[in-house]
């Protein structure tokens, strides 16, 4: 079993993680502290939420800012076209903003936003039936 871990600059821990509790995702206070939060997204994925201080820590150079380039692109599957739109809804009440508009291409249907330091997610429903 493989696992994804995406770790994160975040600018301010705390509204990160009132942002990604938002979302509906929980976390796991044994791998958190005042400088890590670690939100489980699902089973086999995980989001290292780290202040810039500790951020510094695993890289060489700079740490790129999203709020000013994009910095990379997270897509997570969803099970239902409402899922996706639910997903969004809760990232916009939650602080998020829109980032690109949606895109639906009847078999594959997929929304975006960013989050409050400017990481860009997508949400992604395809019908697998409809592929060759």
């Amino acid at each position: 079993m493989r696992m994804v871990f995406l770790n994160l600059p975040v600018s301010d821990l705390a509204a990160s993680r009132a942002f990604y509790a938002g979302l509906g995702f929980s976390f796991d206070e044994q791998f958190s502290d005042e400088q890590t939060t670690s939100v489980v997204i699902d089973e086999n994925i995980v989001v290292m939420l780290l202040t810039h201080e500790r951020f510094a820590d695993f890289v060489t150079g700079p740490i790129g800012d999203p709020a000013s380039a994009t910095t990379q692109l997270t897509a997570l599957s969803a099970g239902s076209r409402e899922e996706v739109d639910e997903l969004l809804a809760r990232a916009l009440a939650s602080g998020g903003k829109p980032w690109k508009p949606a895109q639906d291409h009847g078999f594959m249907y997929g929304v975006s936003f960013a989050d409050p330091d400017g990481h860009v997610w997508e949400v992604v429903w395809m019908d697998r039936s409809q592929l060759g």
